[in-house]
């Protein structure tokens, strides 16, 4: 398959010491020894692949010097897209690394589209669809467990369990072949039925132990959206500021002071949050901390986890006792604060409106119970389960549903396996199973969704 060569810039813009922009396509070594003059006047085209080069750039227009640099040359198909690949290192700085890529473009090559890079590794075939999504993954990996998981599938560990199911589908669409090719034989049928119940019974377990990770595996993708939720002053900016380790929000003493959502990503022991500090949920006549407690239920609406944090040194109020019905179905955590101040919050009454949920007493002025909080939300989300190294997680919403397709359609063809339909009926359900998981790597889905993936990626990636 041949494209035209792209470019783009694949460091992150700003100051920095080092920036790259990257070439791939038949072209790229035409089109960078065009611009690249080594000290020696070597050509890059006579030089070994996986080397690297010491020069500047030339317009070659002006013979203008327009950067110092060092230049990898990378000869396909040993590398990340399979095709010839330049990475030129500039100086890090807006102005350097854009006129390096400016360069490029006006010498051959085209501007990359977000992802484009990762698709043509696709697209050749290094990999497969579930291994590139990955790559983005690892990218946006908040946490050390996030980026394990990552590299577990960028690895091809789903890739190849997807790939067992399929093949073990395969056989059996093949068992099925036989039956119907030769019908004269009474015993073949006897024999097929045996082995599609044998084969999709197994293929509908692993996927259900699959989708028994996908809810571990989609917080560690995508991190818990978290709500700090109570009354204004019982500390919840503060309780933001601790699991931050930085002061993002004002805290004081006057009630009502965050008027608006504050977010932040923060690693609590491996689990990401996407922590949200809300507006104190009260009654008020102030007009912008009424919008603000307004866009607090929203967040609360969307939340995945709550920290409802009541105050020590307070009676227990209308207000809490409504907040505690209004999250009732939620998974929450509740943490009374400022246990530094004389007690006046009746703790057997939280108890009995928490029910089973979990109690963490705290005085964040203090730096005291923040460990076991960490450990509350922990415990509550992976149960320990997280550090088994052998499980392949599924964390991916596009895998995800379509897994769950997989089973539904495999338990179709077991429900009528063992109702008696002929299996030639039975195939049916057998196939579209095969084609479903097939989609999850690459094989058989559509081209309009590739482009959509691939869409959703960052520039020069």
């Amino acid at each position: 398959m041949e494209f035209d060569t792209i470019a783009a810039i694949s460091t992150p813009m700003g100051e920095g010491a080092i920036a790259i922009v990257r070439l791939s396509g038949d072209e790229a070594v035409a089109i960078a020894d065009k611009i690249f003059k080594s000290p020696g006047g070597k050509s890059l085209k006579k030089q070994a692949s996986h080397t690297i080069h010491y020069g500047h750039l030339v317009d070659p227009k002006t013979n203008e010097v327009v950067e110092e640099v060092m230049l990898s040359l990378m000869r396909g198909p040993k590398t990340f897209t399979r095709e010839d690949v330049i990475e030129i290192n500039c100086h890090g700085g807006l102005v350097s690394v854009n006129r390096v890529l400016k360069l490029a473009l006006t010498n051959g090559a085209r501007l990359a589209e977000p992802g484009e890079f990762t698709k043509r590794a696709f697209l050749n075939g290094r990999i497969d669809l579930s291994q590139a999504e990955a790559v983005m993954d690892l990218i946006r990996a908040k946490t050390d467990r996030a980026m394990n998981v990552a590299l577990g599938q960028m690895d091809g560990k789903l890739s190849r369990l997807i790939g067992d199911l399929r093949q073990a589908l395969l056989e059996t669409l093949a068992q099925v072949e036989v039956n119907i090719d030769y019908p004269e034989y009474d015993d073949v049928e006897e024999m097929t039925v045996p082995v599609l119940l044998e084969k999709c019974t197994w293929v509908r377990n692993e996927i259900i132990k699959l989708l028994q990770t996908s809810s571990q595996g989609k917080i560690l993708r995508e991190g818990l959206s978290t709500v700090i939720l109570g009354r204004p002053n019982v500390g919840k900016s503060s309780l933001l500021n601790s699991l931050v380790q930085e002061n993002k929000a004002i805290v004081t003493d006057i009630a009502g002071t965050t008027r608006d959502i504050i977010e932040e990503y923060v690693n609590v022991r491996g689990v990401p949050l996407r922590l949200v500090d809300t507006a104190g949920i009260r009654e008020t006549e102030d007009i912008v901390e009424r919008i603000g407690v307004e866009r607090s239920r929203e967040a609360l609406r969307g939340a995945d986890l709550i920290l409802f944090v009541l105050n020590y040194a307070d009676e227990l109020t209308i207000e809490d006792e409504r907040l505690f019905e209004t999250i009732e179905a939620m998974d929450y955590i509740v943490i009374v604060n400022k246990t530094d101040l004389p007690q006046k919050i009746d703790l057997a009454r939280v108890k009995a409106l928490a029910g089973s949920h979990r109690i963490v007493t705290t005085s964040l002025l203090q730096e005291e119970g923040i460990a076991e909080l960490e450990e509350a939300i922990a415990a509550l989300f992976f149960e320990g389960q997280i550090e088994a190294g052998d499980l392949t997680y599924v964390s991916n919403a596009r895998h995800i549903a379509l897994l769950h397709q997989a089973q539904a359609t495999v338990e179709d063809a077991l429900a009528a396996a063992q109702a008696g339909v002929p299996v030639d009926m039975v195939q049916i359900d057998v196939t579209r199973t095969w084609e479903i998981l097939g989609e999850i790597i690459g094989d058989t889905v559509q081209e309009s969704l590739i482009n959509q993936l691939f869409s959703q990626f960052c520039l020069g990636k």
